[in-house]
């Protein structure tokens, strides 16, 4: 029976497959004629009409063929290798897709993840980011502001949700970050994990509650943090080169041995924060407040401290040789003989005041390491 109507057309991979399998035939087909055939011409041509024996032209002829089979193998062997190769670059590829679709997916459900209600799943979400940034290159920014963001979005300063301490709670009630808000304290470890290296540096946590946070040895170079309250941090051998805290509330944090170069704490507040064996050169401290301040062994070389209140500050071992001074109030601070002035400055002048031998208030060196948060912070003897 006839049928009518245009025909079912072949399937593609049949029709592709039929086409390579006689193009695979005719070059065989092809091959074994040049291989037969073009010795006894390459021979004859070579001889010139010369009379040869049938036996000695029917072994140049196979010589001439040996060669040709011998050549036509070394390409066959260079076209298997090449298509081994091919074969194995398109397998990488559809594995790099399938790996990049893995991790848009992952990325995709960790996001979904930190914005649950539920704790343990938001603290699940951000590892899962984490994880995601450590193997993908590329998505290692897009984590780093997500991390921010979340700062951003979950510690507002001052403090806006009814479970958080209040602005003005004294600071030893004040939990711990990783106790008060453990979901945070990941964000903040992975941000200053991830960002060693990382450019551009500048990163938003403007305004942001991190009191009693630990940052210990975290990279958090040019990162903003004007405004933010980092009350009794633990920001030891942290690396805030060129960051910003203007404004910052770093009461009573412990800074010791990190690096503040070229950082900007104009008006910041660090009355009691230990600054030991700080590295401050470049920093601007212009009307910052670091009334009662550990400073011992801080280098300040070309560090601005215009107008800034060091009173009752402790510059034992201190250099200040190329510091900025201009109307910096000094009355109670303590130094000694080791403690290095600019060139002229009269510092007993400015109520700077000797005190060699141990520290009254504890050892001063910043050698040791690890967890420093502490709940028994001293009162200030400062007044706001």
């Amino acid at each position: 029976m006839r049928r009518h109507g245009n025909a079912p057309a072949r399937p593609p991979r049949l029709l592709r497959a039929v086409t390579v399998t006689a193009a695979f035939a005719v070059a065989l087909a092809l091959l074994a004629a040049i291989v037969w055939f073009l010795p006894g011409v390459v021979v004859d041509h070579d001889l010139a009409g010369a009379n040869v024996e049938p036996k000695e032209r029917l072994s140049a002829v196979n010589n001439v063929r040996a060669t040709l089979l011998q050549a036509v193998g070394g390409l066959a062997i260079f076209a298997g290798a090449y298509v081994a190769w091919r074969q194995m670059r398109v397998g990488q590829e559809g594995l790099h897709a399938t790996r990049e679709g893995q991790i848009t997916d992952r990325f995709g459900q960790a996001v979904d993840q930190t914005g649950s209600d539920k704790l343990d799943v938001r603290i699940g979400g951000l590892y899962s980011l984490w994880r995601v940034a450590e193997h993908s290159h590329r998505d290692r920014e897009a984590v780093i502001a997500i991390m921010a963001a979340f700062l951003r979005i979950h510690l507002p300063w001052p403090p806006s949700s009814p479970d958080a301490p209040a602005a003005d709670a004294p600071i030893n009630s004040v939990p711990p970050l990783e106790t008060r808000a453990p979901d945070a304290q990941v964000a903040l470890t992975c941000l200053g994990v991830l960002g060693e290296g990382r450019r551009p540096e500048w990163l938003n946590l403007i305004a942001t509650d991190l009191r009693r946070a630990d940052c210990d040895g975290l990279h958090l170079q040019g990162v903003i943090l004007d405004r933010a309250c980092m009350a009794a941090a633990s920001v030891f051998r942290v690396d805030l080169t060129r960051a910003s805290l203007a404004g910052a509330i770093l009461r009573q944090a412990e800074l010791a041995t990190s690096i503040l170069r070229a950082a900007r704490c104009v008006d910041a507040d660090l009355r009691g924060a230990r600054l030991v064996e700080t590295d401050l050169a470049e920093a601007d401290f212009t009307d910052a407040d670091l009334r009662e301040a550990d400073l011992s062994g801080a280098w300040a070389a070309g560090t601005v401290f215009r107008r800034a209140d060091l009173r009752m500050t402790n510059l034992r071992n201190a250099d200040l040789s190329t510091a900025d001074l201009f109307e910096t109030l000094l009355e109670g601070a303590h130094a000694n003989a080791a403690t290095r002035w600019p060139a002229g400055f009269d510092p007993t002048a400015r109520g700077v005041t000797s005190r060699e031998g141990p520290e009254e208030d504890g050892p001063t060196s910043a050698t040791v390491s690890g967890f420093t948060l502490r709940t028994d912070l001293p009162e200030l003897r400062s007044y706001p």
